[in-house]
């Protein structure tokens, strides 16, 4: 699934993602990796639209306490690719 995406930022932006895998608990992991990569310079979250919330992740990191180093954005689930480019 993880290369499937890859290769989708490939083709329309014609860059090469880093793929990153880590076990722990995700807000940490998140962390751990933005102190280990100084090149991160912004974290970009799909949020879902389910009736329970915007997706576990997305509600760690933007729950009460969560604080992170770098701008945090979350892009609803409804969003066309075209509203997501016309945001960029």
């Amino acid at each position: 699934m993880l290369d499937a995406q890859a290769a989708k930022v490939r083709e329309r932006i014609g860059i090469e993602p880093e793929l990153v895998i880590r076990e722990g608990s995700p807000t940490e992991e998140i962390h751990k990796l933005i102190e280990d990569d100084q090149d991160i310079a912004i974290l970009v979250l799909a949020a879902g639209g389910a009736k329970e919330g915007p997706g576990p992740l997305v509600a760690s990191v933007a729950g009460k306490g969560a604080a992170f180093p770098i701008p945090v954005t979350v892009v609803p689930m409804n969003l066309s690719d075209e509203d997501i480019e016309s945001l960029a």
